[in-house]
């Protein structure tokens, strides 16, 4: 199955001229959470000043295009400190380890890890989220559909465990508290939902661990390069 080749202002770093501005990024949603981790280091206000300007300085052009702020979304999406996301977990193009068809989506759980693979024996990664123990889950499935910024239905058996969703049954509207997030990619299976999706999450925190109650969560900007790469009859196979 062939990937859409158009290319997007939040691609991987092969297009630098996508780069965002750097002053605009630290100040676009991340300024915030960059000065809390930066506190420490300061010793008065000129230091602080100047290791934000050195922050500024040393941020790698990559960076910038894939986790700037996204300000042409139905609800604002920050830009990501790059105190908080290390490199080990940027979204990046590597060689194929699936051996799947291009165009197929393995999620490695073991790694934490979900593979978009490509021609030519690559794939682009991406850093995830996935189920914490006794939510996790394996097997193979499709994109049934696809939604942005969708509408979030808990299950009932979810509503049992945390009575508080209840006032959700019906669905939660989109926005930036939806656990959805910006993209949704719904699995289905032989044609039944089967309610799992890979989905997207402002919750830097949760990516690279088992903390979910069964999707697969990324990034609220490599959801949507995903999304965006992704057409719907997608195989996804979960290992």
């Amino acid at each position: 199955m062939g990937l859409k080749t158009k290319q997007t202002r939040h691609e991987a770093a092969e297009n630098p001229a996508g780069l965002l501005n750097r002053r605009r990024f630290l100040t676009g949603g991340v300024a915030l959470a960059g000065a809390a981790g930066l506190a420490g280091c300061a010793t008065g206000p000129n230091g602080f000043t100047a290791r934000l300007d050195q922050l500024q300085d040393d941020l790698d052009p990559a960076f910038l295009t894939m986790y700037g702020p996204m300000p042409e979304e139905r609800f604002e999406v920050a830009g990501i400190s790059p105190l908080r996301f290390p490199p080990t977990l940027w979204r990046r193009e590597v060689a194929d380890p699936t051996g799947e068809a291009p165009g197929t989506i393995v999620v490695r759980t073991g790694e934490r890890r979900l593979y978009h693979v490509q021609s030519g024996g690559r794939a682009m990664r991406y850093a995830c989220g996935i189920g914490r123990e006794g939510f996790a889950w394996s097997g193979r499935a499709r994109v049934g559909r696809k939604a942005e910024w969708p509408t979030w239905t808990p299950p009932s058996a979810m509503i049992e465990r945390q009575p508080e969703l209840e006032e959700y049954r019906y669905g939660m509207p989109p926005g930036p508290r939806n656990p959805l997030g910006a993209r949704a990619l719904y699995l289905y299976d032989g044609g039944r939902d089967t309610l799992y999706r890979l989905h997207g999450t402002s919750e830097v925190w949760s990516i690279g661990k088992a903390v979910s109650s069964g999707c697969v969560r990324l990034l609220q900007q490599d959801i949507v390069h995903l999304y965006n790469n992704t057409p719907v009859g997608t195989r996804v196979v979960v290992v």
